[in-house]
């Protein structure tokens, strides 16, 4: 696959034992302009290697724009342990991929909990009040607030008892032979992560794309999210026969043009 031939760099975030080594591949630009960064967010134990991201990479070439992709800790090829996570602490690396190439201008691709922490990284990029500006967001079945909107209204008995003996619980994965895991501590710093409380000031145009089949997150969930965003730069595509991956060639193509869209830049080749 295209952009994944060399070995990442590595960046250390955090000290003493909160350290842990976050894996990057970054796409530098060959445009003498070249506009945003392209700038991937996975999902829940997703990774910078599948194939939505590699797409997103293979876009950034044609146009000739940069792309940056990395894996949070205990995910794919970063360092730390995966039931450490928590929005805070993957938020955190994200924000420190970002410190490191000090892109000026970006385009956030959140996948799932990706456009969680892409809306997350939003608001504290804001807040910073210096570069880099989003310049715009794609979300692929958006997963925001995911811990207090849909796991926790939907726990069992058991996993409540699971979560308050041992700290955390799990559940099949339809995507891995190993099961999910949810921790106690991903649960609690999901609350103070929430974003659909109020109007969600991004600053940036928004294309969400949403398959209608998705047994994961619902498309109630997509619109949901569209109350909380400005509707006069935010489109909502709905796929009927859509599933949560949304990774069929026809949903790379939808992905890929969003992309193109918002990042403003037409292909090398002219087309």
């Amino acid at each position: 696959m295209t952009g994944d031939t060399t070995a990442p760099e590595f960046i250390d975030v955090g000290t003493g034992e909160e350290r842990r080594p976050i894996a990057i591949r970054h796409r530098p630009a060959t445009r003498n302009s070249p506009g945003p960064a392209l700038l991937w967010l996975s999902g829940y134990r997703s990774d910078m290697l599948g194939s939505k991201a590699v797409a997103a990479d293979q876009l950034a070439e044609r146009l000739g724009i940069a792309c940056i992709r990395f894996d949070y800790s205990g995910h794919g090829e970063s360092g730390g342990v995966f039931t450490n996570g928590t929005i805070s602490r993957w938020l955190e690396e994200a924000l420190a991929v970002i410190d490191h190439l000090e892109p000026e201008e970006l385009v956030l691709i959140g996948s799932s909990m990706g456009g969680w922490i892409a809306l997350r990284l939003a608001e504290e990029l804001r807040r910073r009040g210096r570069a880099p500006k989003v310049k715009g967001m794609v979300l692929i079945a958006p997963a925001p607030d995911f811990t207090s909107e849909l796991i926790e209204p939907a726990l069992t008995d058991a996993q409540k008892r699971s979560l308050a003996e041992r700290g955390f619980f799990d559940e099949p994965s339809a995507y891995s032979p190993e099961p999910n895991i949810f921790t106690r501590a991903l649960i609690e710093d999901g609350r103070n992560n929430r974003v659909l409380k109020g109007i969600i000031e991004t600053g940036c145009p928004i294309h969400i794309l949403q398959g209608m089949q998705d047994p994961d997150v619902p498309f109630s969930h997509a619109l949901k999210l569209l109350d909380h965003l400005p509707a006069d730069d935010t489109v909502l595509t709905l796929i009927r026969d859509g599933d949560h991956r949304l990774s069929r060639p026809q949903d790379l193509e939808r992905m890929v043009s969003a992309i193109t869209e918002l990042s403003g830049i037409p292909r090398l080749d002219g087309s």
